[in-house]
C-alpha cells in the first residue's frame, strides 16, 4: 500500500539533523574515546585525550558544535519503494532541510558555488545527496557532516586482481602514516573494497556512518578490521598526532562485488568527532 510523505517532512528532519549532529558525538564513539582516554600511559596523549573529551562535554553543556568546521552536508536518503513523496522536489527539500539547519543552528557555512572561484553559497548548501531505494513505506535519512581536514587526507588506488589482503592493508596503512596528525586522530577509517571507481568511494563514506562497535557481517571482513585497527595504533600517530596508543578509534569496511579485472579500494578518514545521525518519518 501506497504512503504519502509530504517533502517538507524531510526538510524539516534534515534541519533537525543537521543540528543534532554538529552538537552530539554517536554514543558509540564517545564512549571508545573515553575508553581510549584510559589505554594511555604517557602524558602528552593522555593530555590530549582529555582535551577532546573537555571538548565533547562543553557542546553538549553549551550547546554549540562539536567542532568549528561544521562541515559539508551529506545526506543518505533510504527510500521505500511503498513512499509517495508529495508537496515538491526531494532535492530542493533536502537542501532547503541544509540551509534551515545551518542557519536556525549558527553552523559554520563552508561550502563554495565552484571549486575554482570559491565564492561561499553563505548556506552550506547545496548538499551531497546518495539515495538508495529499499522495501517498505518509510524513508531512513542519515545526515553526516564532513569536516575537510579528515575528508582532505582520504585516498584511493585502482589495484589489480592479483592484489592480495596484505597489499591492500599495507595500502591503508600508508595512507595512515602520510596523513599524520593532519585528519585530527584518533581517527574512525571507512574502508571501501570493490564496485567501481566512483562505487569504491561511496561504500568508504558509507562505512563512516556505521556504528564504531559493530563489525562488518563477513568474520573474514571483521578480522581484517581488527588486524587494520590494531596495527594502526601501532604506529605511534597517536592523539592529534603527539604519539600514543590511539591513532585510531574504529576501522569499518564495507565491500561490493567488481569487475573481473579490478580492484578499487578507498580509504575515506574520519576524525575523531566523525559525526552522523539519523532519523526514520
Amino acid at each position: 500500500m501506497i504512503r504519502e510523505i509530504d517533502v517538507r517532512d524531510i526538510t524539516n528532519a534534515v534541519s533537525e539533523l543537521c543540528i543534532k549532529a554538529n552538537k552530539k558525538l554517536p554514543e558509540d564513539l564517545e564512549k571508545i574515546i573515553n575508553d581510549s582516554f584510559d589505554a594511555e600511559t604517557t602524558e602528552p596523549a593522555r593530555s590530549v585525550m582529555r582535551d577532546l573529551k573537555t571538548n565533547i562535554d562543553a557542546a553538549t553543556q553549551l550547546n554549540i558544535p562539536i567542532c568549528q568546521d561544521c562541515g559539508m552536508a551529506v545526506v543518505f536518503l533510504e527510500i521505500g519503494q511503498d513512499v509517495h513523496l508529495v508537496g515538491g522536489n526531494l532535492s530542493e527539500a533536502v537542501n532547503e532541510g541544509v540551509r534551515r539547519g545551518y542557519k536556525e543552528g549558527y553552523l559554520r557555512c563552508s561550502v563554495v558555488s565552484d571549486p575554482l572561484l570559491r565564492v561561499n553559497t553563505c548556506d552550506n548548501t547545496p548538499a551531497v545527496i546518495h539515495t538508495n531505494i529499499v522495501d517498505g513505506d518509510e524513508i531512513k535519512i542519515t545526515v553526516a557532516p564532513k569536516g575537510f581536514g579528515s575528508e582532505n587526507m582520504s585516498c584511493m588506488k585502482m589495484f589489480t586482481p592479483a592484489a592480495t589482503r596484505e597489499d591492500i592493508i599495507e595500502f591503508v596503512l600508508d595512507s595512515i602514516v602520510k596523513a599524520g596528525g593532519n585528519p585530527c586522530p584518533p581517527i574512525v577509517l571507512g574502508i571501501g573494497i570493490g564496485g567501481d571507481f566512483e562505487q569504491c568511494a561511496y561504500l568508504a563514506k558509507k562505512a563512516l556512518c556505521r556504528n564504531v562497535t559493530t563489525k562488518n557481517s563477513s568474520e573474514y571482513y571483521a578480522r581484517m578490521e581488527d588486524e587494520i585497527l590494531r596495527l594502526a595504533n601501532c604506529l605511534d600517530i597517536g592523539p592529534q598526532g603527539f604519539g600514543g596508543k590511539t591513532t585510531a578509534l574504529a576501522v569499518n569496511i564495507e565491500t561490493a562485488p567488481t569487475h573481473i579485472a579490478g580492484l578499487p579500494v578507498a580509504v575515506n578518514f574520519g576524525c575523531h568527532v566523525t559525526r552522523h545521525m539519523s532519523k526514520t518519518i
